[in-house]
């Protein structure tokens, strides 16, 4: 959430009168770069060694690996300048691709490899916004090659240039879900947890033009349902498995589903989908926006795709008060009672944040304190959060009791529960504070779990965040997706892998002063919920619904995709097929069927072909495409080919 500070820049000349030489190097900041494996290094190579190319060394310049695009804002830059070349160190003798874009148009391009001398680039930039360097990759060539702009820098007559995000590539926005049909047409998952006597809320999802009528038989005892908005609200007090038929009805038609409710100690059976309030609205969030996106929940329908949880993160806590000294909100939220009963009359669920060190990370009261009575002193700024250093570390005194039935008072049902590194002993002392609530309150940790803590957490967490925080642009997306394969075990019913939220529509992660549509693409926004459908990842989208445009509205609204996330066996995707930047994921099913994920890293479009040998699967009798809603021709050989579009996806469901 925090910039990093750049390097001092040393001018040869003054800035301001006669023309000054600013090096380039030490303007990027390497978080604002579409990088891969490695982030663009200031005076070196990409891998940390001196820069040199064809033998030739150079003491300054920036250092990149394919593929990478790293812009800055040129103010007051006239010309360009740099040597460029690929980097003795690379492991790879194929070519790539080096560019130099200016305010979107390629002003320089050569093809290069190792061992070909630095070639010289001279470009006269005044007038311009924003200029881009690219290295890439030619194809499907995966090649980790570095490259080098040597002695780069640029002549400036007033301001200088600053490190921004690349721009995002131009794509049109491509709706491919269909719209819902009148008849009714039930969604969600296939089983809902709960705990015996505790209270119990399901919103029955379904589409169709309303008004609807719902049945659910056999009701258990204890439950009642409203038969004109499906919810199931009430308390069942015995352990079992419980199996009814759920009937939604209107002048179109009827859908009939069959849903299974099993009361015992397992909860979130399938993975959370929701809202949370970081990603748009940061820490300027208050009660009103809350359900300002609560309230589009409803009205654009989602609620009816399965979207339930209402998310508010740091930034709500005020003074701990009372007998208990339990936290209390602060002004930005006047009644979170109030607020959680608005949001379980819409059908919907109300999550909080919270944190076990005295301090949280946006600098409001954590979960715990040097004192019995919790006070708490608003710690000094400018400073860095640091889990070695109080206020960012545990206190002498816990209040997760308190606290969490404090929420159970006001109706919570998720706990967002963020410090670093997460540990057991803490994850258990407030696991068994939820438990004792007396309310079902779903235990997400944040950020971000020990991979050698994982099987601990598992038993205690229902979901655990397995990296940093996510941004809005590609690198960050494919850094965090590579990280995933190795968590891949843990999940299952109950206890999810969470690579973090949604950075889909609008969005300014972290202040929420500036909201603007993300910089993923039209295609790396499909990839995103792709694959966090196949991975069985939490979905909590991170725009304000109230903003959200048809595109946006259209990834979330798909329940032929969702279904691949909501399935009962959540059982995450297993990466089958590497091929260069072309990557297959394939996804058992509770039915038998299979979620295949065709996924194209390029920066072209290519065509993924693969066989049903590869993919562990016998030849298919159905194919279809998810995210059309539509079935395709059974190929008659062994094998499926498929056009993938840039930083693209399909996804199709296959049935033996």
């Amino acid at each position: 959430m925090h910039r990093c500070l750049l390097p001092l820049l040393f001018l040869t000349t003054p800035l301001f009168g006669a023309p000054a030489s600013v090096p380039l190097a030490p303007l990027i900041n390497p978080r604002d770069s579409d990088y891969e494996h490695a982030r663009p290094a200031v005076d070196a190579c990409a891998a940390g060694r001196p820069m040199s190319v064809a033998g030739r060394t150079f003491a300054r310049g920036l250092g990149m690996q394919a593929d990478n695009r790293t812009a800055v804002e040129l103010r007051g830059a006239t010309r360009f300048t740099a040597l460029a070349g690929v980097d003795d160190a690379s492991a790879s003798t194929r070519p790539v691709i080096l560019q130099v874009e200016v305010d979107g148009q390629v002003r320089w391009h050569r093809e290069m490899r190792k061992g070909e001398p630095a070639v010289a680039i001279d470009l006269e930039v005044r007038g311009a916004q924003v200029l881009v360097l690219v290295c890439r990759d030619i194809g499907n060539n995966y090649t980790q090659t570095l490259v080098d702009w040597a002695e780069a820098q640029f002549t400036v007559e007033s301001e200088k240039p600053v490190s921004v995000v690349a721009p995002s590539l131009h794509e049109p926005a491509e709706i491919l879900t269909p719209k819902p049909p009148a008849q009714p047409r039930i969604n969600g998952p296939s089983v809902f947890g709960v705990r015996p006597g505790n209270p119990f809320l399901y919103q029955i999802p379904a589409t169709g033009e309303r008004p609807l009528r719902f049945v659910a038989d056999p009701l258990p005892a204890g439950l009642t349902l409203d038969a004109e908005t499906g919810r199931i609200t009430g308390r069942i007090a015995a352990t079992g498995t419980y199996r009814l038929s759920l009937r939604a009805t209107n002048a179109h038609g009827t859908d009939t589903r069959a849903l299974r409710i099993e009361v015992g100690e397992r909860i979130a059976l399938t993975p959370a989908m929701g809202w949370n309030s970081w990603n748009c609205w940061g820490v300027s969030v208050d009660q009103e926006k809350v359900l300002a996106s609560a309230r589009a929940l409803v009205t654009t329908g989602l609620v009816n795709h399965g979207w339930s949880y209402v998310n508010i993160d740091d930034t709500w806590q005020g003074r701990r008060t009372g007998p208990a000294h339990a936290l209390q909100p602060n002004a930005k939220f006047p009644d979170l009672k109030r607020l959680c009963d608005e949001l379980h009359a819409m059908g919907l669920k109300a999550g909080i944040y919270s944190t076990p060190w005295i301090t949280s990370y946006a600098g409001y009261p954590g979960g715990s304190a040097d004192n019995p009575a919790g006070d708490w002193e608003k710690p000094p700024k400018p400073k860095q959060p640091n889990r070695k250093i109080k206020p960012w570390h545990l206190g002498d005194y816990s209040f997760a009791a308190a606290d969490a039935r404090q929420w159970a008072e006001w109706g919570i049902d998720y706990l967002k529960y963020d410090w670093n590194p997460n540990e057991p002993p803490e994850t258990q002392v407030m696991a068994d504070a939820l438990r004792a609530s007396g309310r079902d309150i779903v235990y997400s940790l944040s950020n971000n779990a020990p991979l050698e803590r994982a099987a601990a957490l598992s038993a205690l967490a229902h979901s655990w965040r397995t990296t940093g925080d996510i941004r809005d642009i590609w690198g960050s997306l494919r850094g965090i997706w590579f990280q995933q394969e190795k968590w891949r075990e843990f999940a299952g019913p109950g206890h999810w892998n969470d690579p973090d939220m949604l950075v889909i529509g609008p969005v300014d992660v972290g202040s929420g002063k500036s909201i603007r549509p993300s910089r993923l693409t039209p295609n790396e926004q499909y990839t995103h919920i792709t694959l966090w459908c196949l991975l069985s990842a939490p979905l909590l989208i991170g725009c304000p619904v109230e903003k959200a445009d048809e595109f946006t509205l259209s990834l979330l609204s798909n329940d032929e995709v969702l279904a691949v996330n909501q399935d009962e066996r959540g059982q995450p995707a297993k990466q089958q097929v590497v091929d260069g930047r072309k990557l297959v994921y394939v996804k058992q099913l509770a039915d038998g069927s299979h979620a295949v994920g065709f996924f194209n890293l390029a920066q072209v479009p290519q065509t993924i072909a693969v066989t049903w040998s590869q993919l562990g699967l016998p030849r298919p009798t159905r194919v279809r495409d998810l995210w059309r809603q539509r079935d395709l021709t059974v190929p008659d050989g062994d094998g499926l080919a498929l056009e993938v579009g840039r930083h693209g996806t399909c996804l199709v469901r296959v049935w033996p």
